[in-house]
């Protein structure tokens, strides 16, 4: 069973894996360096649901109820971003996006079993993030999101990953705090080694690299979002994107009234209220 995490950047990941000598598996050198492979043993059982949130479900779901997956994978998503330690005053609550799914759908119906391209990810303008996993047998989309989730023993908020080579980039796309909408698709993919892929893409994406140590700002539950609050979770998100990391200061230097600052920072010029 596999993880491919994608980077914010070109930026390279470690390719080592650490495997039991009797299944261990060597990382094609030439992979693209916008990924990263996390090889773990093929059946998982003994860590499924430590230490997670959300009461675990051992139905298999592949999909033949998409309202039911749906569901499923929203109120996942949105109680692990519920139970955050230490908690969020900023954490947008997760919704459903047809068009997330839909992408998400074509790029799992490829099985190309990796993570997609970044270019292949931009919906409506917007850049999204992406988690996939590829599986030997088929999983409920619990234990596909439970396997993300497990990267969090490897994670402290403030200070990233604990140890070198290990990854957390699935962990933290699921907790960042502005990725709020969320769609899903799996394929089937019977001339692989791995032969069920999925995948799920988040709009706009996380995993800035200048941010990956604080996904999210710590405080009380809602507090930069008071009167827009859901049990813990911010109900008021900005609907556009600023196209640079350095937007606020941007914006505080020159204002918004300057043409590359209104150009390139939409959500820090049109949205005072809303969570960015």
């Amino acid at each position: 069973m596999c993880i491919y995490m994608q980077p914010w950047t070109g930026e390279s990941l470690s390719r080592s894996c650490h495997f039991p000598k009797h299944r261990r598996i060597l990382v094609d050198e030439e992979m693209d360096p916008l990924t990263a492979i996390i090889l773990l043993t093929a059946l998982l059982h003994q860590s499924d649901g430590q230490g997670f949130p959300y009461k675990k479900v051992n139905v298999f779901s592949f999909p033949h109820s998409k309202s039911q997956n749906e569901k499923q994978i929203l109120e996942m998503h949105n109680e692990i971003r519920r139970s955050v330690i230490p908690t969020a005053r900023n954490m947008l609550k997760m919704v459903w996006s047809d068009k997330a799914a839909k992408n998400a759908q074509k790029w799992a119906s490829q099985c190309g079993m990796k993570i997609s391209p970044r270019d292949k990810r931009v919906i409506n303008g917007v850049t999204c993030g992406e988690n996939v996993l590829l599986s030997s047998y088929p999983r409920t989309w619990a234990d596909a999101i439970q396997v993300w989730y497990s990267q969090s023993s490897n994670f402290k908020y403030g200070y990233g990953a604990t140890s070198k080579n290990v990854n957390v980039e699935s962990y933290t796309q699921l907790i960042w705090y502005n990725s709020y909408k969320v769609g899903c698709g799996v394929s089937y993919c019977p001339t692989g080694l791995y032969k069920y892929f999925y995948v799920c893409q988040y709009c706009p994406a996380g995993n800035n690299p200048m941010q990956i140590a604080m996904p999210y700002r710590s405080g009380p539950k809602c507090a930069d979002c008071p009167g827009h609050c859901d049990r813990g979770l911010c109900t008021n998100p900005c609907k556009y994107q600023d196209l640079l990391g350095n937007c606020k200061n941007l914006k505080m230097l020159f204002g918004c009234g300057h043409s590359l600052v209104k150009k390139k920072c939409p959500a820090s010029c049109k949205c005072t209220t809303q969570i960015v």
